[in-house]
This record gives C-alpha cells, structure tokens and sequence, in this order.
C-alpha cells in the first residue's frame, strides 16, 4: 500500500511538472506594441512561367528607423525579414512555393529507378494561431525574443506586365 501511495505521488508530481513545463515553451505575444507600424500588406507573386515558383511577399512599414524586426509569421508559415532597399523603415518577408504542379514520383520494386525522386517537404508548424488576415512580427529587446501580432493584413493586387519581346538593336 506504501509503494502504491509514493506511485500515485512521483505520477502527479509528474504530470505537474510536465503541465508547466509546457507553459514557458509557448510563445508569449505582447499586448502593446512596440513601435508605431505603417502600412502593413501582402501581395501573391506569380512567376512568368508555368512551373515556375510562386510565393506572397508581406510588406511591414515602422515608423521608428531605430526598430528592427527580425522574422514574420503569416497564413501558416514563417520568413526572415529584410529591409526594402527602395524604402529603409519597409520590412519584406517572402515566402515561396517552388511549383503550382506536383512531379510525378517514380515507384517501384528497384531503388534505382527512384533515383531521382526528391523528399517531399515537410511543413514547419508555426506556434501561433492566426486568422487569415493577422501576421506575428518577432524582434528582440536585450537579446531576448519577443512577438506581437499584427491585424488587419490587406491584400494589394499586383499588376501582371506581360512580357514584351527583347528591343532590336541593329
């Protein structure tokens, strides 16, 4: 009966400590913002080709030239952020799908003839919960990371240019 108490104590002792260890490896997003942000958008990019890849590119504009943002988490997946060249306070974060059409893959009883069979991506779980229009900004304040989530992330509609044929210079 001893030994069957101490269990029943080291198994709760268990779980509790399994609960809170689950605590501190969540994401912590804060509540006030840590800069004022301009405008914030995304827009799909088509590649000129078929097969060629495809992507969103998300544009975050801060006010503070001082503040820098590292990583964005959007619709599920997440990217580095870099500054816009044309803009120095525009953040741009993209993210690519290399094709619209999957490749056949060869299957069969010889390894040889799956030689060229590429591994199929895995996709990464991002630790946040997002609607279809919210995004996760990450950025650090003395070596820490921290998160905040951004609303409202409207979609502008690129304008397709179709290709022109290469100038003649005769």
């Amino acid at each position: 009966m001893k030994t069957l108490k101490q269990i029943f104590k080291l198994l709760t002792l268990t779980v509790v400590m399994s609960s809170f260890s689950q605590c501190s490896s969540a994401q912590k997003l804060q509540k006030e913002a840590p800069t004022t942000f301009g405008d914030i958008y995304f827009e799909k990019r088509v590649s000129g080709i078929e097969e060629g890849p495809h992507g969103i590119a998300i544009y975050i504009e801060v006010k503070d030239p001082k503040f820098q943002l590292d990583s964005v988490y959007f619709r599920g997946k997440a990217a580095k952020l870099k500054k816009n060249p044309q803009n120095n306070m525009q953040y741009v974060g993209s993210f690519i799908t290399t094709s619209k059409h999957k490749k056949d893959l060869i299957i069969s009883s010889d390894p040889k003839q799956e030689y060229g069979n590429k591994i199929p991506e895995k996709p990464i779980k991002i630790p946040f919960e997002l609607a279809y229009n919210e995004s996760v900004v990450s950025y650090k304040v003395k070596g820490k990371t921290k998160y905040y989530k951004l609303t409202n992330v409207t979609e502008i509609h690129s304008i397709d240019v179709p290709m022109s044929p290469a100038p003649n210079n005769n």
